[in-house]
């Protein structure tokens, strides 16, 4: 059977859709049980979660490594992996989870849609520096607590992409007073008002 289409307007092979169509059952089977996504956005899946993680990844700058913080469902480091399989394939994802449960259902995932990633059930602050190319979180700290973290694990010319709801001007005010950095705010597709924050070369003030 033809998979049905996942992501209007996100450009993905039939390989790729498949993979997501699988990684969202699974979401949808495990949910009741450990709460991956809220029940309320349970039914809007695709276009919250999913196209929200795609949009992550299709302004991801080049690199070799792939570091998501507090990566819950999946969102956006796992989707990342998944296409990353076809568009980028030297790309190596890690996801920092922990809590067992969800560290446990991303293991899961990451087998059955077929995606090699590690997956790390710590905390981020007591996980060794990565020096990550690209680091992301989703819905995870404030903007001046991610800082913290991109300090930890970034590399020094790597790039942070934190996905921020209608909010996030008022988080980078409050970060600014802390540290110093470069922002580029990028316009969410699949959320009126709120914003993906692009930054490089955080340091504290």
């Amino acid at each position: 059977m033809k998979p049905k289409e996942i992501i209007e307007g996100m450009n993905v092979s039939r390989e790729t859709s498949q993979r997501l169509e699988v990684f969202e059952n699974l979401i949808t089977k495990w949910n009741p049980r450990i709460n991956l996504v809220s029940r309320s956005s349970l039914d809007d899946l695709r276009q919250r979660h999913i196209a929200d993680s795609i949009q992550v990844f299709r302004i991801a700058p080049a690199g070799t490594l792939w570091l998501d913080l507090g990566s819950g469902g999946g969102f956006p480091g796992l989707i990342a992996a998944i296409l990353a399989i076809e568009e980028r394939p030297d790309l190596k994802v890690t996801l920092i989870e922990s809590d067992q449960r969800k560290a446990a259902f991303l293991r899961t995932a990451a087998r059955e849609v077929g995606v090699i990633c590690t997956v790390l059930s710590e905390r981020i602050e007591h996980v060794a520096p990565v020096g990550a190319d690209i680091l992301t979180a989703r819905a995870l700290a404030p903007l001046s607590d991610l800082l913290g973290f991109a300090e930890q694990h970034l590399a020094a010319d790597g790039t942070a992409l934190f996905s921020k709801g209608v909010s996030w001007k008022n988080e980078l005010e409050t970060a600014r007073q802390q540290w110093s950095f470069d922002v580029d705010v990028i316009e969410s597709q699949t959320m009126p008002g709120a914003a993906i924050l692009r930054i490089k070369g955080a340091s504290r003030v």
